[in-house]
């Protein structure tokens, strides 16, 4: 891990105007993220993918994104305009989705959505971009690049379509990359290889790395760091590798909850909540 700091966050609010009133989806989260591999952890509603979506300014039109500091290198990342957002998105931070079904174009060819996402940030011609794409495809393992530069996005499988998404996301070179639940819609085993491939290019490439996930045995075997998030807050910040010294009740609960192949089962665990968590 570099000490060179490439994002700062502090003081991260986030607040959606809904027919039942304000919903606060993240109250006051602050961090800071060099060339690491953080994870965000925590269950569905606790804020870790508003998190990634606020720092990259994709939050839905209803939503209000306050922060004490948003800093990416030299930008600031809380007062861009449309036209300066175009030049950070992709080129320097790029986001990897959920599920590529919802990402890539059903009409556009793999290749040629490829070959857009590179052009968009480097002058190159037509012949140069299509060599990048075809590389980009053998380097996220992908055995057959040019039947995959010629298929559409139907014509591949989940754990495929995602291999894709991560040489689209990947190939202008950014040096931040957000995974918001990459793999949550894959196989446990094609979960892993995934994972390993991403892992590779991010590491060989020297990038950042913000994993947002539910799985905390995911996030503890691919992370340095890890943030734990309940109801908008976070609640523990610890090392990936003494994850099982973790002193919040939260996240021993969601340890807990970890399937285990030895002991007895009985009894599953359940996750206990308390008031006083939510209050930060």
């Amino acid at each position: 891990m570099s000490s060179e700091t490439l994002l700062t966050v502090k003081n991260l609010e986030v607040t959606f105007n809904t027919p039942k009133g304000k919903v606060h989806a993240v109250r006051g989260v602050s961090f800071d993220l060099g060339r690491e591999r953080l994870g965000i952890v925590g269950e569905s509603g606790s804020g870790k993918s508003q998190t990634g979506r606020a720092i990259l300014g994709l939050t839905a039109a209803n939503g209000t994104i306050s922060a004490e500091k948003m800093q990416f290198r030299d930008v600031d990342l809380a007062n861009l305009t449309p036209k300066q957002w175009r030049k950070v998105r992709g080129a320097r931070i790029s986001m990897i989705m959920q599920d590529p079904k919802y990402s890539l174009n059903p009409v556009m060819t793999i290749g040629d959505q490829i070959i857009e996402a590179y052009r968009e940030h480097h002058k190159v011609n037509a012949k140069e971009a299509r060599l990048r794409a075809l590389e980009m495809l053998e380097a996220v393992k992908i055995r057959d690049p040019e039947r995959v530069f010629n298929a559409y996005p139907h014509e591949t499988s989940g754990g495929m379509g995602q291999r894709v998404m991560i040489a689209m996301m990947l190939i202008p070179d950014p040096e931040l990359i957000i995974a918001d639940e990459p793999t949550s819609a894959l196989d446990v085993t094609v979960q892993l290889q995934v994972m390993a491939i991403l892992d590779d290019l991010v590491r060989d490439r020297g990038m950042a790395l913000i994993f947002i996930s539910h799985d905390l045995q995911l996030i503890s075997s691919f992370c340095d760091r890890v943030l734990v998030m309940y109801q908008g807050h976070v609640v523990e910040e610890l090392r990936a590798s003494e994850l099982h010294n973790a002193k919040h009740p939260y996240t021993k609960g969601l340890l807990n909850c970890l399937p285990k192949m030895d002991g007895d089962h009985s009894d599953l665990p359940t996750l206990e909540r308390e008031e006083s968590w939510a209050e930060g």
